[in-house]
């Protein structure tokens, strides 16, 4: 959740770099372009699936099947034919976007690069139409690390409701920082480069004095400081 890997625009196919703290993060697209927040949806539910399973105390690999209908209803999608046909577009635009980082994860360091997952293939077909029924994905190591060491964080299932993509990207990055603590400031230069927005800095300023006074992300609220140009955000809508 720290770092933009997924652009906030559809059909984004800049190379993108980020850089903080020693931690350098680059995004490069696939000929599909680069994976979008909303396709990150398939990367969220494949680690819920995961993380259900290690709960119920069940054997774990980086190979993760499921219905598509089960992945539309979860993520509050349509279950009609366009909901299948989008499923194999996200598919193959998480497989073809590249990360190149020095990010660590469960005490390894490493420097390589990756597909935002390994592989995907599709299982099973409807016997009437051309929609996708069962799929596997094959998670890359890394993110099978984290999940199998429990460094994951759970998301509100309202989560799924938000539409615009720089809301779900704030939300994210609520949930990363406030962790347990009630709240969590930020500057807004800070926020603006750690969200990946591709608007100027005048007109994310904007956005977040709108999202401040409408407040509609999930289990936070945000306050926008403007003589400071500082954003609080507080946890369980509480501090305002």
């Amino acid at each position: 959740m720290e770092h933009p890997l997924f652009a906030l625009k559809a059909g984004d196919r800049r190379v993108r770099t980020y850089e903080r703290n020693g931690l350098v993060v680059t995004v490069k697209p696939g000929s599909d372009g680069c994976a979008t927040i909303h396709d990150k949806d398939l990367w969220i539910y494949c680690i819920s699936q995961l993380v259900e399973a290690k709960n119920r105390g069940r054997p774990i690999t980086p190979t993760v099947r499921f219905t598509a209908y089960d992945f539309l209803r979860s993520t509050n999608r349509s279950t009609g034919g366009v909901g299948y046909r989008r499923v194999v577009g996200m598919l193959a635009r998480l497989r073809g976007t590249g990360i190149e980082t020095n990010i660590e994860t469960n005490g390894q360091r490493e420097r390589r690069g990756f597909g935002l997952i390994d592989s995907w293939r599709i299982v099973e077909k409807s016997p009437t139409d051309d929609r996708v029924t069962a799929i596997e994905v094959d998670l890359p190591h890394w993110l099978f690390r984290s999940v199998a060491t429990m460094r994951v964080l759970t998301l509100s299932r309202d989560y799924f409701k938000l539409r615009k993509p720089l809301e779900r990207r704030i939300y994210e990055l609520a949930r990363k920082h406030c962790g347990l603590q009630p709240k969590w400031r930020v500057s807004v230069t800070v926020l603006y480069a750690k969200s990946g927005s591709t608007a100027t800095l005048r007109e994310f300023r904007r956005q977040i004095k709108e999202l401040s006074v409408i407040n509609l992300l999930p289990d936070y609220q945000i306050s926008l400081d403007t003589e400071r140009d500082h954003v609080t955000f507080f946890a369980n809508r509480e501090g305002r």
